[in-house]
């Protein structure tokens, strides 16, 4: 009796605070989880189970192939049913004529009135030199690119800024008192595989502390056909923001392998994963408010919807563009002229920075089409790792391999020490290999296996010393024991 008294109580006193509180508060369909904003007022069926028009006569529908008679359905018999019980709340005093609270899970919060005032202030947006040097400590070379990229990331938020400044009624004028309105300068980046595309953005992200979408261009299709959506991708930096639409119009999408949608050249089937794609990204790229929604990449009846407006979101399409450097040197030669002063046709052959010459005509003979390109104003191209950068990019970032690894066997008080001939070696298997910076991690992989798998073994161990011969199968590493 005393649980049950102190039960009632809580509920009592719980009623009573809420009580001013209930109008924060809107129903939402127990089918399609909508709220009232969106699908409108509700039919609260017997039970008090909310549900919207739109599911009400669906369900009508489907039951009675659109001829129902109201007056034959016995609705008492509703609130017997084994899933009408919702464990209601009750409140009153009870009895015959006790009334029912519609639960909470029944219910969502309104949403609060939008912020006119800006979403931050000029003086918390780092400058170009402030944003390079933080990337200077995670990503090695591509000097020019972290430039580039922190110049345009920076114009981008001022932009934002100056636009939330605009809403809020502080029109910013020029001296002649007409509005300056600042354009969107979304990012391309070429370069070839292992260069560094997809980990410079995602470390701009988080030293920006802003969400991020990393979306595969080869999954998108064309609207209607197997595949996703192109709002799928604004979905998922719904998902990385937490669902927070505000934070979310304010994040980064990286659209990688941008270079697989490339207009297909003598076809004569539909192309729904190439130019169709390209001609809905251009909604996305300059500016527009979509329905995504939430928590799927698919839409339908019972998957709720919010808006996004993309305006203000900054994208960052990047591909390899395998054959790009061939339809560049081969416009680079077309030029070259006869005479003393001309250019020798094989200047350009062994060029390692030939992407550095890329222009709009080149990726348009790739298969980029020309509305395309213009929503994407900045070009970054990065160029092939040398070795000299792969034996830095071991061992100087903040998060370099070397120091990972270091960390493992630490965790094992051994230490871990690498010769610089080693290094020099891992650098000249990666450049074999081909594929950047990737193979690093790959090479270290197989010849760091024994060692982590023999090292657990003996607890008097106290350091290894990886040599380029075992890194040669011609020798092995020098262990030292303590003491």
């Amino acid at each position: 009796m005393e649980e049950k008294d102190r039960r009632l109580e809580s509920q009592t006193e719980h009623n009573e605070n809420g009580k001013d509180n209930e109008q924060d508060y809107e129903k939402i369909c127990y089918i399609c989880r909508r709220p009232e904003s969106k699908a409108g007022s509700m039919i609260v069926m017997p039970g008090n189970m909310c549900l919207c028009h739109d599911c009400m006569q669906k369900t009508f529908d489907s039951v009675m192939g659109g001829n129902l008679d109201l007056s034959k359905i016995d609705f008492s018999q509703l609130s017997g049913m084994p899933f009408m019980n919702l464990n209601f709340v009750p409140v009153g005093n009870g009895g015959d004529g006790e009334q029912v609270q519609i639960p909470r899970r029944q219910q969502v919060k309104k949403k609060k009135k939008e912020n006119t005032g800006p979403a931050f202030e000029l003086k918390d947006i780092p400058a170009p030199h402030v944003i390079k040097q933080r990337l200077d400590e995670y990503v090695v070379g591509q000097d020019q690119a972290k430039k580039v990229v922190s110049v345009a990331v920076y114009n981008h938020y001022k932009r934002v800024y100056a636009d939330s400044v605009r809403r809020a009624g502080k029109r910013a004028a020029d001296s002649e008192g007409e509005e300056v309105s600042i354009e969107k300068s979304n990012i391309l980046m070429i370069g070839p595989t292992g260069s560094g595309k997809t980990y410079l953005v995602r470390t701009l992200a988080r030293l920006l502390d802003v969400p991020l979408a990393i979306a595969d261009a080869t999954s998108l299709t064309e609207a209607g056909y197997i595949g996703d959506d192109i709002e799928s991708v604004v979905s998922k930096l719904l998902a990385a923001a937490g669902n927070d639409v505000e934070r979310a119009e304010h994040g980064i999408i990286f659209i990688d392998e941008i270079d697989k949608i490339a207009k297909r050249q003598e076809t004569n089937t539909r192309d729904v994963s190439g130019e169709s794609v390209q001609q809905e990204l251009l909604k996305l790229l300059e500016g527009s408010r979509v329905e995504v929604p939430v928590g799927s990449n698919q839409k339908n009846a019972l998957t709720p919807l919010k808006t996004v407006n993309t305006d203000h979101i900054l994208f960052i399409c990047g591909g390899a563009f395998p054959d790009l450097e061939r339809i560049i040197r081969k416009r680079l030669n077309k030029a070259s002229s006869m005479g003393f002063g001309a250019e020798l046709k094989d200047k350009y052959e062994e060029d390692p920075d030939i992407l550095r010459h890329v222009t709009n005509k080149d990726l348009r003979e790739f298969g980029m089409i020309p509305e395309f390109l213009g929503r994407l104003p900045v070009t970054v191209t990065l160029g092939r790792l040398t070795e000299t950068l792969l034996v830095r990019i071991l061992r100087e970032p903040k998060n370099a391999i070397l120091k990972q690894y270091e960390k493992l066997l630490e965790m094992d008080e051994v230490k871990l020490v690498f010769e610089e001939e080693a290094l020099e070696w891992i650098a000249k298997e990666a450049i074999k290999r081909d594929t950047g910076a990737r193979a690093l991690r790959a090479i270290l992989e197989e010849y760091m296996l024994d060692i982590m798998y023999e090292i657990p073994k003996d607890p008097n161990i106290g350091s290894v010393i990886v040599t380029r011969p075992y890194l040669e199968k011609s020798g092995g590493p020098l262990i030292q024991m303590r003491g």
